[in-house]
């Protein structure tokens, strides 16, 4: 599968756009981060242009589908797909896998797994009102109700 344009937007709305690299909001420094949340060989240094923040967009986005694809072992719809894209390009593969999100969802409760976003707003012990919103948007595209 790939991510649609509904995946795709609320990822672009929830990361924002920055063209100079700044730093992680849980730990005020690393892993730096540019353009659409990518972190990859970001520098504190780095700036780049629109056109390759779309670029790196795209390049981040096929390595989280495929994670998705790995780890999910039940059939998806595209809401479905879009929102766990969008969880993983947050949280991190590794997350993705070891979250009780994945668990129940791939023990097929669906609802279950649906509650679980919401267990996902905090960084560096605090509550982000950013992810509180990113969470509750990726539940609904999840549960169909966007």
């Amino acid at each position: 599968m790939k991510t649609s344009a509904k995946g795709i937007a609320l990822i672009k709305s929830a990361e924002g756009l920055r063209l100079e690299a700044y730093p992680d909001s849980g730990t005020g420094g690393p892993p730096w981060t540019i353009g659409y949340g990518s972190t990859s060989g970001v520098t504190p240094d780095s700036v780049i242009t629109e056109a390759q923040a779309e670029r790196m967009l795209g390049e981040d986005l096929v390595r989280f589908e495929r994670a998705v694809e790995r780890r999910v072992m039940v059939p998806l719809d595209q809401g479905q797909f879009d929102a766990l894209v969008s969880f993983t390009y947050n949280v991190g593969e590794a997350s993705f896998a070891e979250s009780t999100l994945l668990h129940r969802l791939n023990a097929g409760d669906t609802a279950g797994a649906a509650e679980q976003f919401s267990r996902w707003v905090s960084a560096g012990g605090k509550v982000l009102p950013g992810l509180v919103r990113r969470r509750a948007a990726e539940r609904a595209l999840f549960l169909g109700i966007t």
